[in-house]
């Protein structure tokens, strides 16, 4: 299982502290965006892996990241990062510093064809995001703009590579067609209960 802290700098230490006997296999984005300064910190207090990335852009956002030697795993996203060809590179830049991947897939099967197109191309690929079926897709199923949703059966936790050429997927121009018009989507804005927006 994975943490996400997104935590204030003086609690990190004693909240990691206190996972650890949970074990957890990373705690992912463990600061908020701008906070890295911290994760030199967060990493000398814990022997749990630490994770970020899921809001930076290119290598050149990584790499004073990966030159802090504080974190374990990267999680560049296709879609904000440059794309496969972007992040591939980015990949290969955390591999030189012993640092694994696990691209960041909140969104639908185009981004995740293409995440898993990195993947099985990377040696130091961990573990791929992905949202299927999760709170924010639970309205209308995200495989039924594919062909065949079947691409992305998961078994034990695995997928298989795409047999099909491109991203492996065909998109069902009908379902996107006879959607169109009667999307109404924004970003959602998270609140804690008592109306503070939340981080996600």
């Amino acid at each position: 299982s994975t943490f996400t802290a997104a935590s204030q700098k003086r609690w990190l230490p004693r909240l990691a502290q206190a996972l650890e006997p949970y074990d957890p296999m990373f705690i992912e984005e463990p600061v908020t965006p701008g906070a890295d300064d911290a994760l030199p910190e967060l990493a000398a207090h814990t022997s749990t892996p630490l994770a970020t990335g899921e809001r930076l852009y290119s290598r050149w956002d990584f790499k004073p990241l990966l030159e802090t030697g504080a974190v374990d795993l990267i999680q560049p996203d296709l879609s904000h990062a440059g794309g496969i060809s972007e992040v591939k590179k980015i990949a290969g830049m955390a591999e030189t510093y012993d640092v694994a991947l696990a691209p960041h897939c909140p969104l639908g099967p185009i981004a995740l064809a293409a995440c898993v197109q990195v993947d099985f191309c990377t040696p130091n690929a961990l573990i791929q995001e992905q949202s299927l079926s999760i709170h924010y897709n639970d309205t209308s199923d995200v495989l039924d703009y594919l062909v065949d949703p079947s691409v992305f059966q998961f078994t034990a936790g695995t997928v298989a590579p795409p047999s099909e050429p491109g991203l492996g997927i065909e998109i069902d121009t009908d379902v996107v067609e006879s959607r169109e018009g009667n999307v109404d989507w924004r970003c959602p804005t998270w609140r804690h209960d008592d109306g503070r927006i939340a981080e996600w």
